[in-house]
């Protein structure tokens, strides 16, 4: 079965994840086009990090990161290689959704890469009903960088459950 689990990052697991995803990150992008936070900027009171699991096992993370009183970003999203295709990312994108909903969140604004190894997130993105648009917050142009934003006001995606089915 899989379980949302809010997760503050002390877990040595989901600490590991995070930082196999930062290494990808700088492997694909210059040092200054990597937007990504590490562990401590997502341990920060105005981020709510949630990790998904099998059992005990931790094979998808995300969070989003309040920007203002009802603007959020996604940030850190990673799948596990071994369930890549398999629906836990939008899964996740989801449930984040819907969590931000709940929080009185209106609009989602998002940063992704835009070469070729960040393809899938970009297609997962529009597929959710993400827009591109300019740069926004203290982001600026740059080649290596798409940017999105989705009024979320209307409905839930899916149930908030604390559980799933496989």
């Amino acid at each position: 079965m899989w379980q949302f689990r809010d997760d503050d990052l002390t877990d040595p697991r989901s600490r590991a994840f995070v930082l196999e995803h930062l290494a990808d990150m700088y492997r694909q992008s210059p040092a200054e086009s990597v937007h990504a936070l590490d562990v401590d900027a997502l341990r920060a009171p105005e981020v709510r990090f949630v990790t998904v699991c099998r059992d005990e096992e931790i094979l998808a993370v995300g969070g989003y990161r309040r920007t203002g009183p009802q603007d959020a970003e996604p940030k850190s999203m990673r799948t596990a290689p071994s369930v890549r295709g398999q629906g836990r990312g939008r899964m996740l994108l989801r449930h984040l959704t819907d969590l931000a909903r709940a929080e009185g969140i209106t609009t989602l604004w998002l940063e992704t890469g835009s070469t070729t190894g960040f393809r899938a997130a970009r297609g997962l993105y529009l597929s959710e009903g993400y827009t591109p648009c300019g740069p926004f917050g203290d982001y600026r142009e740059d080649p290596e960088s798409v940017f999105y934003r989705r009024d979320i006001t209307q409905g839930s995606m899916q149930a908030v459950p604390g559980t799933l089915e496989q």
